[in-house]
């Protein structure tokens, strides 16, 4: 008999070593960590973020921790759709191409119950939240999909999954980037795009936990969480490591999926 071909096939996944690699929020907490361990299997990385003196401070740290490391910053405000669309045009004259995306960014304030938030701070802070993956994803998403190959890991929060007193505003943001990355991945996948998102809870020693735990009411809200943590509170290197095997040929035939490292504080 004949062996019928495949003509599904779809091109491998590319390799992280020598790929190109851009990382919003990189300069601290998890989109650090992401950064080295992406560096150290050999990838050119370019740390994304607003302020000038921190993005060289992490480079100067990710080329100490990891001998050799390809890393570069860019500045960018990714709430700016403009700024977002021209960080991703140097990014990939930079890098020749940007074969993964990752985006870290979070909240800048800490959880509060709805009626001690002003109405007039709802849109700023839905917008802090939700624009910057949102604008990077669509900036970087026509390149990837003209090349027919990319992977885009987006840290979102289990508070988008799972309606919690004190995180409305947090939930309600980050319910809308994990759909809009899960209905994005099925309208990339042809193209051999994939999209993927993590939805941690508390991350132990990121700049996020820090502001959660100087004030009282999150503070409090928090440590009940983080008793529910059996197998102990994820950290930063927790979230690394999945975004580098999301983002690897390994998890080639994975997108849309939504992954919580949390420790076991909630399942869903």
């Amino acid at each position: 008999m004949n062996e019928q071909k495949n003509t599904n096939s779809q091109p491998l996944a590319k390799p992280i070593s020598g790929s190109g690699v851009v990382v919003l929020g990189g300069t601290a907490g998890v989109g650090f960590e992401t950064a080295a361990k992406f560096a150290e299997q050999g990838a050119r990385v370019l740390i994304l973020g607003r302020n000038d003196a921190r993005g060289a401070d992490a480079c100067e740290r990710l080329r100490a921790r990891v001998l050799n490391a390809d890393i570069g910053f860019v500045r960018v405000d990714a709430t700016n759709a403009s700024d977002a669309v021209h960080a991703e045009a140097e990014c990939r004259e930079k890098l020749g191409g940007i074969d993964v995306l990752v985006c870290t960014t979070g909240p800048s304030a800490p959880p509060r119950l709805m009626h001690n938030i002003a109405i007039e701070d709802l849109q700023p802070r839905i917008e802090e939240i939700m624009l910057p993956p949102l604008h990077m994803v669509h900036a970087t998403l026509p390149a990837m999909c003209k090349q027919r190959s990319g992977a885009i890991v987006v840290v979102a929060s289990d508070a988008g999954k799972i309606p919690t007193p004190g995180e409305t505003m947090v939930g309600s943001a980050m319910g809308a980037i994990m759909t809009y990355c899960k209905t994005a991945a099925l309208e990339v996948k042809r193209h051999n795009v994939r999209i993927n998102l993590l939805t941690p809870s508390l991350i132990a020693g990121t700049p996020g936990a820090e502001l959660i735990f100087n004030e009282p009411f999150s503070a409090k809200m928090f440590e009940k969480a983080s008793a529910m943590a059996h197998l102990g509170v994820a950290d930063s290197e927790d979230q690394a490591n999945m975004i580098l095997y999301l983002a690897s040929p390994a998890a080639k035939r994975m997108t849309g999926q939504a992954i919580s490292i949390n420790g076991g504080i909630s399942v869903i």
